[in-house]
């Protein structure tokens, strides 16, 4: 039996155990492998990784594991290093395989939802979400002096991100996000805020009839995509990201091409139960 997991802390809520489960049944090889999910912090990650036996694929990492996860690698593949931090770790002939899916994740939603080429991009929030959306932009073609723009509740706190977009070869521009009405007409707004916390800038994106992106999946619609939307902008949730990071990753892990409609469709519903479970329990 191969094995795989999902690790992180709080991971309870995590969505990895019944998409990549998903995609197993899909391709017929449930049998063969099993993916769990097991609560690990920082502290704990290099004695998972020293357990793992040749029976371990790999694992998919969330917070707060994505930047001790490159210290902790044989290897570690450019995107990651550029962003400095990994989502997966590929385990092969007794070495660690460092990798960052969250990227492709980003851009397969984008494109997905027709956003194909971005020239200018204002970012919300400044923390390990935004180096992943600042590569994913930068793929679909943001790369020019003035196209790239960050908006943070604490300028002071940008430091690591502005690291990153320089390995990137990024220019980017910071700024507050109470200064976001004159940022907002670009072609794309890419929200990484925690779920709320981009509520109060709803007024001014939906203004703009900017597209949005915000990385939040649940619970979905948040205020900000519920506003783009009815102004008549393209709005992308943060399921999409979610579903192609962990499609992704499964092709990695087992070397498979991802059934993805089948991992969207197991996703989904999982979701909408969760949803309805919550709306029980209010």
């Amino acid at each position: 039996m191969k094995r795989a997991a999902v690790l992180g802390s709080p991971i309870s809520h995590s969505l990895s155990p019944v998409l990549h489960t998903a995609g197993y049944t899909a391709l017929g090889i449930a049998d063969q492998w099993h993916y769990g999910r097991y609560e690990c912090d920082e502290h704990g990650l290099a004695a998972f990784l020293d357990q793992c036996d040749e029976s371990w694929a790999g694992l998919s990492l969330t917070m707060p594991l994505k930047k001790v996860a490159l210290t902790l690698a044989d290897e570690v593949e450019d995107t990651a290093a550029a962003v400095g931090g990994a989502n997966t770790i590929i385990f092969d002939k007794g070495r660690r395989h460092a990798y960052n899916t969250d990227v492709t994740g980003i851009t397969e939603a984008l494109r997905e939802a027709g956003i194909h080429r971005l020239d200018t991009v204002t970012i919300l929030g400044a923390g390990a979400t935004a180096a992943s959306a600042l590569a994913a932009v930068r793929r679909l073609g943001a790369t020019e002096p003035g196209a790239l723009t960050v908006l943070a509740r604490d300028l002071s706190r940008t430091r690591d991100l502005a690291a990153a977009a320089e390995r990137m070869g990024a220019q980017v521009k910071f700024a507050l996000l109470t200064e976001i009405d004159q940022h907002v007409h670009a072609d794309l707004v890419v929200s990484t805020l925690p779920a709320g916390a981009a509520d109060q800038w709803a007024e001014p994106v939906a203004a703009a009839k900017t597209p949005v992106f915000d990385v939040v999946y649940a619970p979905w619609p948040t205020v900000l995509g519920s506003a783009a939307a009815a102004a008549g902008a393209v709005v992308v949730g943060g399921f999409p990201m979610l579903l192609h990071q962990a499609v992704a990753q499964l092709t990695l892990m087992t070397g498979y091409e991802a059934p993805v409609e089948a991992m969207r469709a197991a996703g989904e519903a999982e979701l909408a139960r969760r949803a309805a479970r919550n709306n029980l329990d209010t």
